[in-house]
């Protein structure tokens, strides 16, 4: 059963928000999700919100601060930036970012479809760029090919699951060598250089790893293909 407190908490964010319009019948309540997941819908006159159970233990002014941010974005009302810098600062902390890598390690899944593409071999290309950039030091993650041929996402490194993913769209013949080299390379950059938070901030590409990726030689061409795409 979800705590009235929650649902209280929907309840005077509503009303700050909206103090003259009838208070709706609010569903507050925490879910298993993989991450530190917050979810708000408008149902036939009804709120339905959803909060990650990883919130369940923060403190009530985080809490606020979250049905705030749920309520102001649902009906388009300016975010309190005291508010907003409270969840930021809750989410950001050293102890809730260790928590959410380990429920999303422990709770996602992975779908893997294998190095081994039509054209190219991931696990083959890794090895080179590895012997050629890194002296062969990177421990290799897995590898995997995207199950479709996505164009939005090229490709990223899964930290929780260290796994690289690349998208198959460039899995075919027409497609220079160089551009995957680079695209891979970028995500084994990420390898070296973990994802840093300094304040409030996530330091994904820091001053040393957009130095490394400069070295890479085609990197203009290799570019210039993927904006093709």
């Amino acid at each position: 059963m979800v705590p009235l407190d929650l649902i209280t908490i929907f309840q005077e964010e509503y009303r700050s928000l909206r103090p003259r319009a009838p208070m709706p019948t609010i569903h507050a309540r925490f879910r298993r999700f993989t991450s530190l997941n917050t979810t708000i819908r408008l149902r036939e006159g009804q709120i339905h919100a959803s909060l990650s159970d990883l919130l369940e233990g923060a403190p009530e002014s985080v809490l606020h601060a979250i049905a705030h941010i749920l309520l102001a974005k649902l009906y388009r009302k300016p975010v309190n930036a005291a508010q907003n810098l409270r969840y930021k600062r809750f989410a950001s902390s050293a102890a809730v970012t260790r928590q959410t890598e380990l429920i999303r390690t422990t709770r996602g899944s992975k779908r893997y479809f294998g190095p081994e593409g039509r054209y190219f071999h991931l696990e083959e290309v890794f090895d080179a760029l590895n012997t050629r950039f890194f002296g062969g030091l990177l421990g290799r993650p897995d590898l995997t090919w995207s199950e479709h041929s996505a164009k939005r996402s090229l490709g990223h490194y899964d930290a929780a699951h260290n796994t690289i993913v690349v998208s198959r769209v460039f899995d075919r013949p027409s497609s220079p060598r160089y551009a995957i080299e680079y695209l891979l390379y970028h995500e084994m950059l990420h390898l070296k250089y973990p994802v840093k938070t300094r304040g409030l901030r996530r330091c994904v590409h820091s001053r040393e790893f957009k130095a490394e990726e400069a070295r890479f030689p085609q990197l203009p061409e290799a570019l210039a293909f993927i904006k093709r795409l």
